[in-house]
This record gives C-alpha cells, structure tokens and sequence, in this order.
C-alpha cells in the first residue's frame, strides 16, 4: 500500500462514515415522526405510513438507491448529485427500520405513567417530550445501534450510483494495482472499527444511563 492508495481509503472511509452519519441524523427523527403517526392513527397520514414502512424495509438498498438517482429524477425533470441521493436513499431505508424500533418502545411504554401525566395536567405532547421519550430512547438504544451499523455494513450499495465510497476506493485501487488483498483487507478493518466505536459508544451510553438512574 503506497501513500497515494492509503489516502484513496481513508477519503473513501470518510465518505462512507459521513453519508452513514447525516443518513442516521436525518433517518432516526424521522422514524420516531412515522411512528407517532401510526400509533396516534393519524388519519389518512397513518394507512400511507404503515405502506411507507412497508415497502422501504422490503426493498434493497441497492435497488433504492438506482430508482432514486435514476429513475425519479428523469421523471421530474432534475439533475441530481449521487452523494445527494446516497443520503436521500440511506434516510429513507434507515428511517423505515427506526419507525418500528421507535414503535415498538412507544407501545410498550407503561400506561399508566401516561394516565398519571395527562391527570397531572400535562398535554399529550408536554408529557411525549418530558416522560415518554425520554425512556423510550433508552429502552431502544441496543436497537438503534444496531440498527446503525446494519447501515455501515450496506452502505456499499449507494457505490452503483457512482459515490466513491470506502468498497468503490477499495475496487478501484485493487483494479489499477493487481494487488486486491491489500485494500479490500485495509477496508475491512476500517469497517471493523467503525462498527466497534458505535457499540463501545452505545455500551459507554449504557453505563453512564445504568449508573445515573440504576435501570436502563
């Protein structure tokens, strides 16, 4: 491995971990928006969600992501950037798995702190922001990090819309350089420890919650 072909990866890593991050920065809010609009059966908003998420976690990621950088943007009439689309295509998959992750913590929220709230005064958003999210975070949070580094793990897919991402430097160097071991291996490492820093954060998190108020 030359200097050239190592500074290939690490812009290719910073590329993979960059897109991942805004996909989960936008994808996580969003997921908890679908399922608020689910459970409180929003109508007209909550059937179109429940076929949203429905879809979106029954379609590849690579297949997403080729509709949405060549398929929709022909029909519209627009030019669209593949990093553009890679973030659109990785927010909406993620956010269609943190809608049920989200729902699932939401449902199985104790009652009867809610009806304790509500007879406290608290409107139902006051008491969502102050009482209910603030434990469904916590119970969720082995999920959505798992959920997290799923992403990490298939965001190789946005490289056939031409997004030279940590797998599409790897190919590239192992093309013009016969050598495949080296960068595939390299790219795999840093895989490893991008997914090795999510779960010692998310065990870190866990700690500090357990310590600050004895349960998750």
């Amino acid at each position: 491995m030359t200097w050239g072909t190592l500074k290939e990866l690490v812009e290719g890593a910073v590329t993979t971990i960059w897109l991942s991050g805004v996909g989960i920065a936008v994808g996580v809010p969003l997921g908890l928006l679908l399922a608020l609009l689910r459970i409180w059966r929003v109508p007209v908003a909550a059937p179109l969600v429940t076929g949203y998420v429905s879809v979106l976690r029954a379609t590849p990621l690579v297949t997403l992501a080729l509709l949405i950088f060549f398929g929709i943007p022909p029909v519209l009439g627009v030019d669209l950037d593949p990093k553009v689309a890679a973030v659109i295509t990785l927010s909406l998959n993620t956010s269609a798995f943190h809608s049920e992750i989200w729902r699932a913590s939401l449902v199985d929220f104790p009652a009867d702190q809610l009806e304790a709230a509500r007879a406290a005064g608290m409107t139902r958003g006051l008491a969502l922001r102050r009482i209910v999210l603030p434990q469904a975070w916590r119970a969720s949070l082995p999920a959505m990090v798992n959920e997290m580094t799923f992403l990490v793990k298939t965001s190789p897919a946005i490289a056939v819309i031409g997004v030279v991402d940590l797998t599409r430097a790897a190919h590239r160097i192992s093309a013009y350089t016969y050598e495949p071991l080296p960068p595939f291996l390299s790219a795999t490492i840093i895989y490893m420890v991008v997914v090795i820093f999510l779960v010692r954060g998310q065990r870190m998190i866990e700690h500090y919650i357990i310590d600050r108020y004895g349960t998750l």
